[in-house]
């Protein structure tokens, strides 16, 4: 996050001493990343290349909200839901139809606290639509609006350094999917982070409840959503997303967050936000070893904090 910060770099080794072993977590792979400095506190398998299911629609709603600053889309806009959104859209929940119209915003709202697919799919579609209408090349037909988002899913985790990670699709479904998409939980709090930045997205899925509208036929409908993140709200835990398929297991992303550290240095008042953000991939128990996984890095925090809060490049962001 953009915050104001001091922290000091140190070649030494002595960052976590007297730190427990690995957690006894029984997630495939996790990270645990100081939201500040991305400085990785602790990770398990972080760069093995899984699949992350739902969490997906972190990097669909990033391609959105950049999209609508650096082109002024207005996120207040209509979007109509595409048929070819209930090809594979799995459970629909909410209730969607073809032809239904929805605001880009509340289709926001609908994929990043509820996890819907048909959300996800229809912003790819009308964003990647928009997307298509301002390249400077003439339209290949074959390449449909969705292709043309997923396209920016890749260009955007490139430019974050997401050096093992695949989007095929806005919303993570993997089943008969050719090739498999696949990235990393370091990858993945590497999206986080940069998600964290925008006001906006941090609002988004920091809501337990939200109520939205769309129109069928003209005739407005409305359905409450609700959070699908059960951890959201204890223990400073303020988002961000879940994710579930079969080969993914069950995944997690948390953010959390403790009051500032202030220290007085003489005349100066030095204020240090204590952030973390913990991913977890492969878990059989997502919310019980989300938990454990969010205490054990407020330990390796304190005593990293402790220690001076070092950071090192190979260990950084």
């Amino acid at each position: 996050m953009n915050f104001p910060h001091r922290f000091s770099v140190l070649l030494c080794s002595v960052l976590l001493a007297g730190g427990a072993t690995r957690s006894a977590s029984a997630a495939q792979a996790y990270a645990i990343v100081d939201s500040q400095t991305g400085y990785v506190l602790e990770e398990h398998d972080g760069k093995q290349k899984r699949q992350i299911g739902s969490l997906t629609k972190i990097a669909t709603a990033m391609v959105v909200l950049d999209w609508a600053e650096g082109q002024h889309g207005d996120l207040n806009q209509l979007a109509t839901i595409p048929p070819e959104a209930f090809i594979r859209p799995g459970e629909n929940n909410i209730g969607f139809q073809p032809g239904d119209q929805i605001t880009l915003r509340d289709l926001l709202y609908a994929a990043l606290v509820q996890s819907d697919n048909i959300a996800a799919f229809t912003l790819a579609h009308h964003v990647g639509s928009a997307l298509s209408g301002s390249a400077t090349a003439a339209p290949n037909p074959k390449v449909t609006p969705v292709v043309t988002f997923v396209a920016q899913m890749n260009a955007l985790g490139k430019q974050l350094h997401m050096e093992r990670t695949r989007f095929l699709n806005p919303h993570g479904i993997d089943e008969n999917e050719r090739p498999i998409p696949f990235s990393t939980a370091i990858d993945m709090a590497r999206m986080t982070r940069y998600a964290l930045k925008k006001a906006s997205f941090r609002f988004y899925v920091s809501q337990k409840e939200r109520q939205i509208s769309f129109l069928r036929a003209g005739k407005p409908l409305g359905y409450l959503l609700r959070n699908t993140n059960e951890l959201l709200g204890v223990n400073g835990v303020d988002g961000v997303k879940t994710g579930r398929t079969a080969r993914a297991g069950d995944c997690l992303i948390l953010s959390a967050h403790r009051e500032s550290e202030i220290v007085k240095e003489g005349q100066n008042v030095i204020v240090t936000p204590r952030h973390l953000v913990v991913v977890m991939l492969g878990s059989s128990n997502r919310f019980g070893e989300g938990t454990q996984l969010l205490a054990r890095g407020w330990q390796i925090y304190d005593q990293w904090a402790a220690a001076g809060r070092a950071v090192t490049p190979d260990k950084t962001l």
